[in-house]
């Protein structure tokens, strides 16, 4: 059975200016297309690193200093891939009771 309360989700870039706020809006569409209710906040990496999350979505090349700061960190490539970012995040959900 899935969660009820909304899930807290971090996109992140190293700078956290138009690509973490581009992957924020992926995201939202991607999780909504899984029917997982969310709320997503978008921060650049230093900022992210102190920031409480259940799901941390950024670029492969950060993603290994976000390891351990959240139930779920997901490195994508294609920043625009909703459909790609559905998949991606529906096997952790699934394991994490959000799905």
């Amino acid at each position: 059975m899935a969660r009820s309360n909304p899930l807290t989700v971090l996109t992140v870039c190293g700078v956290g200016m138009g690509s973490s706020l581009i992957l924020k809006m992926t995201a939202e569409g991607a999780l909504s297309d899984l029917g997982v209710q969310a709320r997503v906040e978008n921060a650049d990496l230093t900022t992210a690193r102190g920031m409480a999350a259940d799901v941390v979505i950024g670029q492969g090349m950060h993603m290994g200093e976000m390891e351990g700061t959240a139930p779920v960190v997901v490195a994508v490539d294609d920043f625009l891939d909703r459909e790609g970012l559905a998949r991606e995040l529906r096997g952790p959900l699934e394991e994490q009771g959000w799905l």
